[in-house]
């Protein structure tokens, strides 16, 4: 009974913010020490998986307070608005 109270509380979604830089998209996840670019979305999403299955690979996701096979939840942060001027 106390391993299903756990998982129900375990995260199901790694959460990542994408940001623009001066040449490239970057990819920081707000749960985990991974942070990735790439030239292009595409890119940084292959980027990203990868990274993700690098840093995850053969360890507990318990450990990580994350439940089995977790999703990935991408947040893009876009620049400010440039109002015009009347």
């Amino acid at each position: 009974m106390l391993r299903y109270t756990r998982h129900v509380n375990m995260k199901k979604i790694i959460q990542v913010r994408i940001s623009k830089g001066e040449e490239q998209y970057v990819a920081e996840c707000l749960d985990l020490p991974v942070v990735t670019q790439g030239r292009t979305l595409d890119e940084l999403a292959r980027n990203l998986q990868e990274a993700l299955a690098l840093h995850l690979e053969g360890e507990d996701l318990a450990q990580f307070d994350l439940a089995p096979n977790p999703s990935v939840l991408a947040s893009f942060e876009l620049e400010p608005f440039a109002y015009a001027k009347a």
